[in-house]
Formats: C-alpha cells, structure tokens, sequence
C-alpha cells in the first residue's frame, strides 16, 4: 500500500495573513491545494516503555464551565467539550443509585463506547443515541444541534439490547450499565428503546451487506434486536488495567497539555500499524511545512488507535511498545510530540469512519489531520480487491458535512529510494530506484524473521515486531486467532 497522505488543515485565526493567503485565498471552503484483533492476552508480551507522560498540572488558557471544557486553539464540535464522568463527591451516591437500576450488561466493545462518549470525544453527543439521532447520523452522517448548525457524525452509538433484557427494563426510565466484570460504570437516564434494523445499519455504514466484516460479525450480527439510547453519566474513569492506561489521555488532558506547551498548531496522525520511516518523513514533513506557513510551535498527536480491531492487526501493546523505539531512537521528536490512544474501536468503514476519525480529533484540540490512502479501509472480505476506493476517504473529508473547519493538502507518495537507502518522497522521473513496501509484505518480513531494506524501520522496532510474530508462531499450534479488542 503507497503512502498517499493527506493533511487536512484548519486556518487557525492566530495563523500570519501570509498563510492565508496561501491557502485560503477564494472563497470555497474546502478547495483542495496542490503541493511540491487482537487475541486477548492476559498481561503485555512486552514490557511498555514510558513515550510521553505529560504532567497536568498547569492549565494555561483554559476556560471551565461546569463540566464543559473550552481550549483557546479550536473549539470542539458544539462550542465545548462534554465531560460525563461523574465528580467524586457526587460518586457514592450515584454507585448506590445505579445499583438499584435496571441493568444493562455490555460486552468489551459497549464499555469502549462509553469510554469514548464519556470523555467527550464525540461532543456534543451525551448519551448512546435516541432513535432521531441514530436516523440522522445513519442517513446524513451529522447530527443539527439546537442554534441549528450541523456537527460531524458519520457512525451511529448505539447500545443494542436483547428482548429478555428490554422485558427487564419495562417502563423504568433509567437504567444501569454493568461492565464485563461486574461493575456497574454508568447510569443512562431518560432511555428511550426503538427497533434495530441491522440490514439498514450495516448497507448504509459499510455500504455492502457481505459476510466477513469484522466490527459487523464481533457486534451486530450477535447484537440484539433493540436499541437503547438514553443521556450518559459514567461513575468513575474507565479503566482497562493492562498497563496502558497512561498513555488514554482523555480530550480534556490532551486540551490542557497543548495550552501548557503553548502550541499553536497540532496534526494528528492516526494509526493502527507499526510507524515506519515512510510514516515519519511525513509527520516530520509536516511540522516543517507548518513552520515555514508561520506557525511557531507545531505539536504532533501520535495517535494510535486502541479499541476493538481485527484479529490479523498488530496488537495495541506491541504497537505501542513499537512506537516507544520510534521515539528513543530519535526517528520522531520527543519533545514536539505526544503520544497518546484514542479509545474507539475500529469499523473499517472507509470514508464513512474516516470522518468519525477526524471529528473526534476536532474535539481533542487538533486543527490539522493527517489522512492517509484508503483510511479506514480493508480488503473486500469475499473478492480480491480493495472494499473502497483508496482515494475516495481523502475527498469525501473536504465536503463532509460539519467539518468545514478543515481543509485539505495532499501530500507526494512516499516510497523506500533504493538508491539513497532509505524512505523518501517518490521521483517519478526515477520511478525505477522506488520500492513500494505494502503492510502485507513488512508482515511477510516479520514472519520470516526477514529484515526488511535498510532505513525502511528504526533497529529496535523492528526487533519488536520479529519478536511478536515469533510468538504467534508458537502459539499457533495450540490456538487460532480469533476476532477480538
């Protein structure tokens, strides 16, 4: 797979004139500018080495309101960030409130959903949508809010229910939620139960109703046949106590860490691969590009994503562990960077998903976003080709409805020089010296205990991937993979 980026910008108003005029010199908001699952695993195979562990001690330029929370460099979808995690001295009594509830049990991927929606990163939304705002999000891929201007929403929340368990809840208007330990997180108030159409649901996310997608076959197609949605308030922090759970910075501390660094510009650079030096000439490329634009301190989010994916994907903690040798060895900046997990599960819906990405990255304070060729997607899961187009996800952000705060710069391709030894922007003039090394060729090298081209990975994080492949193969004889968080 080529490196085809793109980065989709928002002209801060703190940014020279001289930018925008550069970029935003007509009058269409969205021009595009041209430029030269895992398998559970009891405890981490490997031990995780600290990336970035920002302190939270100082909140420079950041206004409170209640639980709304306002950062001075771009403000979250609906005007403030929503924080529904309960305050501790209001915690008791809400424990011994939801005890006395109807419950709900959810399974990994539910509790992910009220993780995300908790910390707010899918502000405005409070709650696992009601029955308009799922039809909205399913059918416009937006939610209207109440001064009558539309936020990004492109993936419905929902929480689905089986008939026994609507039967249990009857006519109580709030219920309890119970995590897959048994403890109850959150209440959801004011519930509202409506009919799941899962045909409907997954023609219109996915766009194909064939068998072998993975969030489909792990969530919906065993889902219940209802739908609850209800406001949401979590009773403490969610926690997953496998060791990363420094790294889940929620919006709010991610908000508070970049006015303390006094940024003023963050791109955020989205993944759920191992970072090769292909990925980092472009994040690096891009910080450059946001200094000679005037900006004066760029911060890059690196942000892997760390909920639900499927089963042939690289582990969360390996990836992180990977990404910790990115940074000791210098390949990317420690200090202009922050390395954090965003906490939803994956889709693999293509464009549809890809707007989801960007809005939630709105909301943790970064104005600029990295996209990558055929983000979100997945090989079709019965023919032989890609599900989506590979450069349909990048022109589908510049008109997506409720993020005409961004805009788009496409990037050059980025491919292994055989000539220079190392990763570099593609020459077509040359085309012959470029080596394209694709996702399923560096795994191929993994597995075979191959090294790959020199300078195509840093040493030591190469070293982690061999290692965790090595350990698949041990384990295979006794255990097949299996789609999983």
């Amino acid at each position: 797979m080529s490196l085809s980026l793109t980065i989709k910008l928002h002209l801060a108003s703190s940014s020279s004139s001289s930018s925008q005029l550069t970029l935003n010199n007509h009058h269409h908001a969205n021009k595009v500018i041209t430029c030269s699952n895992t398998k559970i695993r009891s405890k981490p195979i490997y031990s995780t080495t600290p990336l970035i562990t920002p302190t939270w001690k100082v909140r420079a330029r950041v206004k409170q309101c209640g639980t709304m929370i306002k950062s001075s460099l771009i403000e979250p979808d609906g005007g403030a960030l929503v924080d529904l995690v309960v305050a501790e001295s209001e915690r008791g009594a809400k424990i011994t409130e939801a005890e006395s509830l109807p419950k709900v049990h959810l399974k990994r991927i539910d509790l992910e959903w009220v993780h995300v929606v908790g910390e707010g990163w899918a502000s405005p939304l409070k709650g696992f949508m009601r029955e308009d705002e799922y039809l909205q999000s399913l059918h416009f891929n937006s939610l209207r809010v109440k001064d009558g201007s539309l936020v990004n929403m492109s993936l419905p929340i929902v929480l689905a229910i089986d008939d026994e368990t609507k039967g249990r809840i009857g006519s109580s208007s709030h219920v309890g939620l119970v995590a897959p330990n048994g403890d109850c997180v959150a209440i959801l108030r004011s519930v509202e139960i409506y009919k799941h159409n899962k045909e409907e649901r997954i023609a219109r996310t996915w766009g194909t109703t064939a068998p072998g997608l993975p969030y489909v076959e792990e969530v919906i197609t065993p889902a219940g046949n209802w739908l609850i949605g209800g406001d949401l308030e979590v009773l403490k922090p969610i926690k997953y106590n496998d060791g990363l759970d420094n790294y889940r910075f929620s919006p709010k501390q991610l908000r508070e860490e970049f006015d303390k660094r006094k940024a003023d510009a963050v791109f955020a650079f989205q993944l759920r691969n191992p970072v090769h030096n292909g990925h980092a000439l472009l994040m690096n490329d891009t910080r450059k590009r946001l200094l000679d634009m005037g900006y004066k301190n760029p911060i890059l989010l690196l942000h892997p994503l760390g909920g639900f994916t499927k089963a042939d994907d690289v582990p969360l903690d390996v990836r992180m562990e990977q990404h910790s040798k990115v940074l000791e060895d210098g390949v990317l900046d420690p200090a202009t960077t922050i390395v954090a997990i965003f906490p939803s599960p994956m889709h693999y819906a293509g464009p549809t998903e890809v707007q989801w990405h960007a809005k939630a990255r709105i909301n943790a304070g970064a104005n600029f976003y990295i996209v990558g060729r055929d983000p979100a997607g997945m090989g079709h899961p019965t023919e032989k080709r890609d599900l989506y187009d590979p450069d349909h996800g990048k022109k589908v952000l510049s008109m997506a409805p409720g993020l005409e705060k961004l805009n788009i710069l496409p990037f050059r391709v980025a491919a292994y020089d055989t000539k220079e030894s190392k990763m570099a922007f593609f020459d077509p003039t040359r085309a012959k010296d470029f080596l394209f090394i694709s996702g399923t060729k560096m795994r191929a090298y993994a597995k075979s205990g191959e090294n790959p081209p020199e300078g195509f990975m840093c040493p030591s994080g190469w070293k982690v991937l061999v290692k965790y492949y090595e350990s698949l193969q041990a384990e295979e004889p006794a255990q097949q993979p299996v789609l999983s968080s």
